[in-house]
Order: structure tokens, then C-alpha cells, then sequence
């Protein structure tokens, strides 16, 4: 598809490689026993409350995968059975646009890209890990989204949307939290796909105990991104394979049938709708992002089969509001025309995980994804939905 577009592009996947710094900068001294990067054979790996994490194998991204070099191993052409970091060939040293915002302003003007929403990499390494301490949690996401603002900014020049990190665990503090992000003019905020963690079990983020913070995204008109991330649905990988960590970079054929990322955010907008978070606050709008789209039409499916069961549960139907307020920024492997049959490309978004390696090499590239769709749906897809999200635009 031609890359001269005549509408400005919005990419609602677009990523950053933490230093060191970014969590530790503004972390209290009382947790640096907690949360450290140390030194193992040679190489710094992340310590988390005394245990060592290969979830991410190289914590400080010194090195890491070039653009798009994993793309082919997620469209399954991989004919010759290499694994992913053999297809992701040699490693690359991140320049300086790939880790601060000052850097990031004129890469996006050179791949043609108006604005983007910008997520940290190693956040999702951190709810999961630290939720056995709320303080601890809540303090270092804090400071991530103080060096997020500090060397990003949430809306830099209305191009730049850094996006900051909210864990429910605590209300008080979560509620603080997303009142300090909307002074510093946030368009969005970010949970993961996964059960709210407690100290006495995990629930839905959709009962009245998270009202105030949804209350809160109602008033302000800002949505809520849920992005892919390390979950608590690893422990069914942990059931079938023996306990251990998942390691994301070692994928093995069950853990690839286990669809892990699929029910976690299934799951979660299940919970979201049917616990009547939509029909308590009209405005809120929800985005999935680089949680993929295979799992739509089974949702959609289901949705459909338990509404019918129990209609009185619901005070609308839940597939309705499933349209009305939540979007889908897919994977680049996913089948854009096969989603288009189930939901509404006005609620479609582009993300084109840039600079990650199972993204595309350039965002624009995604374009080769939506051939056979018509210009104005390639609008939406690649603008127009984003801006208006952005925007704070209700349709």
C-alpha cells in the first residue's frame, strides 16, 4: 500500500527501553533492598524482593532485538524451525531515541508517524512480582511514571502521549495516583490484564470498590489502555509445565497452545462488562492494545450465550456495550479483514509495537496489514480513532 497518507498517523503502540534510572531515580531509599539490578556471570539481571527474574533476560535493554526482527516467527513463517532469538539475529545497541523522549520527536517525524502513545518495557515485570507488597508496588510505579513524565511527558507537544502505570491493589493510592496523572494532563493510563491482586485473593476490577477510580476516567474523558503484560494467568503455564518462571523468550508448543495472553484480556473486558462498569459511567472507554485480536469473536460469542442464559443480569446486552466502548489495537499478524466482520473498524487501532522486535521494522509498514480495506476504514484504523480517544471525543 502506498506510505504517502493523506490523513496525519497515530500509532497507539509505541514503546521505550527503560534505564536503570527509571524506576530507581525517585524510589524511596527504603525499597533499593527491594528492587535491584545485579550482577549475575557477568550480566545485570533484575532482583525483585530477593528473587532473581529472567522473565526479561536483559532488564537494563543494553542490547536488544532489532525492529521487526521477530515479526515472521509471529506470522508463523518460520519454515526452516529456528527459534525466536536466532530469527531475531543480531542484537542491536539502542540509541538514545529508543530511551528518552528528546530523541523520539524527529524518528517520528522520519517514519512519517503524528503521534504516539508510548509504553514502558519493563513495567510488566512489576505488578505481578511485587503485588505481596501494595507500598512497594504503588511507590515504584510512581516513580516510573515520574521519570515517564520527567523525560517523556503525557502529552509533549500533543504528538508525544507518555503512558503512565496504575496498579488498583491499594484504592487510596491508586486514587492519588491517577488524580496526580491527570494534573499532569494524561490522556490515558494503563492497567494490566489481570485480576486486581490482594493480600487475601485477586477480584474483578468491575465491582464498586474500583467506583472511584472509574468515576474518576468518567469525569476526566480519558480512557484506560490495557496492555499486554506479565499476569497472573502465567500460573496456568506454571500447572501444565512444572512451576518454574515463564520466560517468555523460550516459548514451547504447549505454552503457545495455552493462549495465555488471550484469556487474560478476554477475561478482563468479560469482567469489566459484566460487572456493569460500562452501564455505571457512560463515558468511559476502554483499549486493548498488543493483547492481539484472535480472541474477539469468542468473547463476542460468549457474551452473546450468557446474556441469553440470564438477561436479567444484565441491564443492557453485553455485546452492545462490548461495541460501544471498548477498541482493539490488534497484533500486525492478525487477520484485519477476518476482525472487521466483528467489530466495527471505528473501533480498530493501529499499534505498531515500534521499537519492539515482534512488532514491524517501520510503523508505516503496517500497512501491508490492511490490504483490501478501503481508504476511509485505513483512516480510521490509522487516525482518526486514536485522535478522537485522545481527544476526548464520545461517539
Amino acid at each position: 500500500m502506498n506510505r504517502m497518507l493523506p490523513f496525519p498517523v497515530y500509532d497507539a503502540d509505541n514503546h521505550f527501553y527503560e534505564p536503570e534510572d527509571a524506576i530507581l531515580r525517585n524510589l524511596p531509599s527504603k525499597w533499593h533492598g527491594e528492587l535491584q539490578f545485579v550482577e549475575i556471570k557477568g550480566r545485570k539481571k533484575l532482583a525483585i524482593g530477593g528473587q532473581i527474574s529472567q522473565y526479561m533476560p536483559n532488564p537494563t535493554f543494553e542490547r536488544v532485538a532489532a525492529p521487526g526482527s521477530h515479526l515472521d516467527y509471529y506470522k508463523g513463517k518460520n519454515p526452516e524451525g529456528k527459534t525466536i532469538r536466532e530469527m531475531g539475529g543480531k542484537p542491536i545497541s539502542p540509541p538514545d531515541s529508543f530511551r528518552y523522549g528528546k530523541d523520539r520527536m524527529s524518528v517520528l517525524d522520519e517514519q512519517g508517524v503524528h503521534a504516539a502513545m508510548f509504553f514502558p518495557t519493563l513495567f510488566s515485570a512489576i505488578e505481578n512480582r511485587m503485588s505481596y507488597n501494595h507500598d512497594l508496588l504503588h511507590d515504584a510505579l510512581h516513580s516510573l511514571n515520574l521519570w515517564t513524565s520527567e523525560e517523556w511527558g503525557f502529552a509533549r507537544d500533543n504528538r508525544m502521549f507518555g503512558v503512565p502505570i496504575i496498579s488498583l491493589a491499594d484504592m487510596n493510592r491508586a486514587t492519588a495516583e491517577l488524580d496526580w496523572i491527570l494534573k499532569q494532563g494524561a490522556r490515558t493510563v494503563c492497567i494490566r490484564p489481570s485480576p486486581v491482586p490482594g493480600y487475601r485473593g485477586s477480584r474483578s476490577m468491575g465491582l464498586p470498590e474500583f467506583d472511584p477510580f472509574w468515576a474518576r476516567i468518567n469525569e476526566a474523558k480519558i480512557f484506560v489502555s490495557i496492555h499486554a503484560a506479565d499476569t497472573d494467568y502465567n500460573k496456568l503455564i506454571e500447572m501444565w509445565t512444572g512451576g518454574g518462571e515463564w520466560l517468555p523468550f523460550e516459548p514451547s508448543p504447549l505454552v503457545e497452545c495455552l493462549r495465555t495472553i488471550d484469556r487474560a484480556i478476554s477475561d478482563t473486558l468479560a469482567a469489566i462488562i459484566c460487572d456493569g462498569v460500562f452501564d455505571r459511567f457512560k463515558d468511559v472507554r476502554v483499549v486493548s492494545v498488543e493483547n492481539g485480536a484472535t480472541w474477539v469473536p469468542s468473547l463476542l460469542q460468549t457474551l452473546n450465550y450468557v446474556h441469553s442464559k440470564m438477561p436479567q443480569k444484565f441491564k443492557r446486552h453485553p455485546v452492545e456495550a462490548f461495541h460501544e466502548h471498548i477498541f482493539i489495537a490488534p497484533f500486525a499478524e492478525d487477520n484485519f479483514l477476518e476482525l472487521a466482520k466483528h467489530v466495527d473498524t471505528k473501533r480498530i487501532l493501529f499499534g505498531s509495537d515500534w521499537p519492539h522486535p515482534e512488532g514491524t521494522a517501520t510503523p508505516l509498514d503496517f500497512l501491508d496489514e490492511l490490504e483490501g480495506l478501503n481508504m476511509g476504514q485505513v483512516e480510521q484504523i490509522m487516525s482518526s480513532n486514536l485522535k478522537g480517544l485522545l481527544e476526548g471525543k464520545r461517539d
